[in-house]
C-alpha cells in the first residue's frame, strides 16, 4: 500500500466521521508513545464530541485520514479521556518545543509534525517539520524552514527549561473562546499556565471568561499585577467582578486600583451587590440610545461583531447621560421591532411598553422567572431613581443556575460512570452517542 502522511498541526479541528457519514466529533490532538530507537509510535486521537467531552479514538479505529476528514468504524467509547503515564499530546506537548540537531549544527523549534501509515492502525512520527532560529537582526526576519526525522534530531530535557507556547496558540487561533478554554484545561498545569501567559490580553480575557472561576484564579496568580489588571480590563465588568470576589482582598483592590478607572468604576459598583441579585448578575455595557436615535443608528450598533448576541438582542433608551448610571430609564427596542420599521423612525415611538424594569435587588430566582415567562434573553436593571444601571442576559442568569463546575461536566455523566462500569459494549457505538446527545 502506498504510504500516507498527514501533518498533525492540519488535523486540529478535523471533523470525524463514522461509515455511514454521521458526524462524531473534532480532534483535538493526536496522542504518541515514545519508542527507544524508533521514531515515537501514534496511538489515537483525542476527539471532542458533542457536550464537550474529549474522548480517545484509538488509532486502530481510524480508517481513513485526509481532505479535511477522518473516517472511523463508527466505534466510540464515551469514557472520559485521560492521558496516562508515556502518552504524550502533539499538539500540547510538542509543537513549540526546542531540539537541537544531532550534527551539531544548532537549534531549532518544531512547527508541526508529520505521522505516516505504514499499515493499518500502524502510525508513526515520520517527519518533523522546525524553524532555525533567524540571522537576521530585522523584526521581520524568520529562520529558515526545514524538514528532519525524528532520528535527526534530540529533544532538550535541562531542567526547569520553558517551551515555546507560540505555536500551540498559532494552531489553535481559530478556535472559539468556550473551546480553547477547553483545551487549555486538558493540558497539563504548567503547560497551561505558560499558553495563557503568552495569549494576547484580549484573547485571554475571552478565554478566562469561558473558564470555571478556581482555574481562573490560578492563572490570574501568574501574571504580574500589571498584566492581569489589562486583562480584566478586557473582560466584561460582570465577569472581572466575579474574579475579584474569588481573589484575595488585598490583591483584589490592587487590581482595581491598577485598571482603567472607568473599567474599574464599573466592577466596584458590580461588587457592591449580593451575588444572588440583578445587580450582582448583570453586565454594565448594554447598548444605551437616546429617544431621537433613529433604527437606522439602532442596527448599526447591534451590528457590531464584538457584541455578545444577547446584548444585541435589543438596545435600551433613557434620558442623557447615556452611561450607566444613565438618565431616566425609557424602555426598550427589541431588534426585530427595529426591522418592521424605516430606517428613520425614531426609537422612542416603538419602545416596548409592556417590559417593566427590575430593581438591581431583585432575586436572582426573581430574573429567571420573568425571563422565562416573556422569553427574553434580557432584562433592564435600575436603581431607585429608576435610572438604568445594567441588564441582566440569559446567559449571566444560566450561568449562576448552572453547576459551578458546568463547563467540565457533561451531560449524564453519572449515568455514563455507570455504564462504563457495567461495561464498554453498550458505550463502543456511535448511534448509542448520537442519542445521548438527543441528534439523529
Amino acid at each position: 500500500m502506498s504510504a500516507v502522511r498527514v501533518f498533525v498541526a492540519r488535523l486540529a479541528g478535523c471533523t470525524v466521521f463514522d461509515p455511514a457519514g454521521d458526524r462524531l466529533g473534532k480532534v483535538r490532538d493526536v496522542l504518541v508513545v515514545y519508542r527507544k530507537s524508533d521514531p515515537p509510535r501514534v496511538v489515537g486521537l483525542v476527539v471532542e464530541i458533542p457536550g464537550k467531552r474529549r474522548v480517545f479514538v484509538s488509532i486502530g479505529r481510524v480508517t481513513s485520514i485526509g481532505a479535511g476528514q477522518i473516517i472511523t468504524t463508527g466505534l466510540i467509547n464515551v469514557r472520559r479521556f485521560e492521558q496516562r503515564g508515556g502518552e504524550v499530546r502533539v499538539i500540547a506537548e510538542i509543537l513549540g518545543r526546542t531540539v537541537d540537531f544531532r550534527d551539531g549544527s544548532g537549534p531549532a523549534t518544531i512547527e508541526d509534525v508529520a505521522i505516516e501509515q505504514y499499515g493499518p492502525g500502524d502510525w508513526s512520527i515520520s517527519q518533523l517539520f522546525v524553524r532555525r532560529p533567524k540571522t537576521s537582526p530585522s523584526p521581520f526576519a524568520k529562520g529558515a524552514t526545514v524538514f528532519a526525522t525524528w532520528n535527526q534530531v534530540r529533544e532538550r530535557t535541562a531542567k526547569g527549561e520553558a517551551q515555546s507556547a507560540e505555536q500551540l496558540i498559532a494552531t489553535y487561533s481559530d478556535l472559539k473562546p468556550a473551546d480553547l478554554a477547553n483545551t487549555l484545561l486538558d493540558l497539563p498545569e504548567q503547560r497551561r499556565l505558560e499558553v495563557a501567559g503568552e495569549l494576547p490580553d484580549e484573547r485571554l480575557a475571552d478565554v478566562l471568561e469561558e473558564m470555571p472561576e478556581s482555574d481562573q484564579v490560578d492563572i490570574l496568580a501568574v501574571l504580574d499585577d500589571d498584566r492581569a489588571a489589562d486583562v480584566l480590563d478586557q473582560m466584561q465588568p460582570d465577569d472581572a467582578a466575579d474574579l475579584i470576589a474569588q481573589l484575595p482582598e488585598d490583591r483584589g483592590e490592587h487590581l482595581l486600583e491598577l485598571m482603567q478607572p472607568e473599567e474599574a468604576e464599573d466592577v466596584r459598583m458590580l461588587l457592591s451587590y449580593a451575588p444572588d441579585t440583578a445587580g450582582g448578575l448583570m453586565t454594565t455595557e448594554p447598548i444605551i440610545l437616546s429617544a431621537d436615535a433613529t433604527v437606522a443608528e439602532g442596527l448599526a450598533l447591534i451590528r457590531r461583531q464584538e457584541l455578545a448576541p444577547a446584548l444585541g438582542a435589543a438596545v435600551c433608551i433613557t434620558l442623557p447621560p447615556y452611561e450607566p448610571p444613565t438618565g431616566r430609564f425609557l424602555g426598550m427596542v427589541h431588534f426585530q421591532r427595529m426591522l418592521r420599521y424605516p430606517p428613520h423612525e425614531r426609537l422612542g415611538t416603538i419602545i416596548d411598553q409592556g417590559l417593566e424594569p427590575v430593581t438591581a435587588n431583585t432575586s436572582a430566582a426573581e430574573v429567571s422567572r420573568i425571563l422565562a415567562s416573556y422569553n427574553l434573553v434580557s432584562l433592564p436593571v435600575v436603581d431607585e431613581n429608576h435610572r438604568l444601571v445594567g441588564v441582566v442576559t440569559i446567559d449571566d442568569i444560566l450561568d449562576f443556575l448552572l453547576p459551578d463546575d458546568w463547563r467540565s461536566h457533561d451531560e449524564d455523566d453519572d449515568v455514563f460512570d455507570d455504564t462504563q462500569e457495567q461495561g464498554t459494549n453498550a458505550q463502543q457505538t456511535g448511534t448509542g452517542k448520537r442519542v445521548r446527545n438527543g441528534t439523529s
